[in-house]
């Protein structure tokens, strides 16, 4: 078994290899969205950590919530645009959002020409749904941890 590292530098860790969970169309429609699974690398099994770019134009996620899951973001670098419910605001370094399971649905999108990097922490709760209010899609946390998308009628993709 091998031992996970204590500490290491954040960009040293490579990008998730597929850039998305979700089916198409919607994977599409996070292209330059780059994350860097940062809790993985050191074991973690009750929360997760990624260090996330978004490019010019990218969003981080379709509009959602989660039923189990506690989310929060941290920027670190650039400005961002939070929509959160029906409302939006610009997030700037420093700045940090939280989203508690069951309530607002909500993304980020890069609205400017520079990258965006920030930091997502949610924990990892089995039984999580994820719900998009404005796409046909629903997520469920199946097995092993990985997410199983179907339409809202719960047929498959």
């Amino acid at each position: 078994m091998r031992e996970n590292p204590v500490a290491i530098a954040a960009l040293d860790v490579a990008p998730r290899a597929k850039p998305s969970n979700y089916p198409e169309p919607f994977a599409s429609m996070v292209q330059g969205r780059i994350k860097r699974a940062l809790g993985d690398v050191f074991g973690l099994k009750n929360f997760g950590v990624n260090l996330t770019v978004l490019q010019p134009g990218a969003i981080s996620a379709l509009h959602h919530r989660h039923s189990q899951q506690d989310e929060m973001v941290y920027v670190l670098h650039g400005e961002v645009t939070l929509f959160s419910g029906e409302t939006s605001m610009i997030l700037t370094p420093g700045m940090c959002a939280g989203f508690p399971a069951k309530g607002a649905a909500h993304h980020l999108k890069n609205h400017t020409d520079q990258d965006v990097v920030y930091l997502e922490i949610g924990d990892r709760t089995a039984g999580d749904e994820g719900t998009y209010p404005n796409d046909d899609i629903k997520a469920e946390m199946g097995e092993g941890g990985k997410w199983r998308f179907t339409h809202k009628d719960g047929t498959p993709y």
